[in-house]
């Protein structure tokens, strides 16, 4: 499935996060891959350059592919920065249908991502277009949305309604 959708985004401009699956993201040449803390810190690592350990040797590696990294507190995100992230997730903001034992951060999370976070972080979880305004007014300059885009009856008047608020 990823190898047909990765030239579509290519031609979009736009990076193809692959979820928890490096070794598919390394193969194919996805940009991204995202990982939450039991992917990571819960295998062991501690740092971004241990994950080169798990390509195999008969996979071909395209490019190098940017690791981000869940992160649900303050003290998440800096082992996260700390361990070499490419950008952490902040979130879930709200309760969401895509993890529902996941307890929302809330917007305190956000506002301290913010003043505290250097490389690039998104907040994520529970975003939809009733709630993104104070998301981005808590000082989030990037966001991840799932389920209010793909749940949408208009996926591409959604999509541009989230784009306007980013714009």
């Amino acid at each position: 499935m990823a190898e047909v959708i990765l030239p579509i985004t290519r031609r979009a401009d736009v990076g193809l996060v692959i979820n928890d699956y490096l070794t598919i993201a390394q193969e194919i040449g996805a940009q991204i891959c995202h990982l939450g803390q039991e992917d990571f810190f819960g295998k062991g690592r501690t740092h971004v350059s241990q994950l080169n350990e798990l390509r195999s040797a008969n996979i071909p590696v395209r490019s190098r592919v940017q690791i981000g990294l869940s992160t649900h507190s303050p003290e998440q995100a800096q082992k996260a920065i700390a361990a070499g992230a490419d950008y952490v997730a902040i979130g879930p903001v709200f309760a969401t249908g895509t993890k529902p034992s996941a307890k929302p951060v809330t917007l305190d999370y956000v506002r301290w991502a913010a003043a505290s976070v250097k490389v690039p972080w998104f907040a994520i979880g529970g975003i939809n277009l009733n709630n993104v305004h104070e998301v981005l007014a808590a000082g989030a300059q990037r966001i991840c949305v799932v389920s209010a885009i793909l749940n949408s009856d208009d996926i591409a008047s959604t999509y541009r309604k989230f784009k306007k608020y980013l714009s």
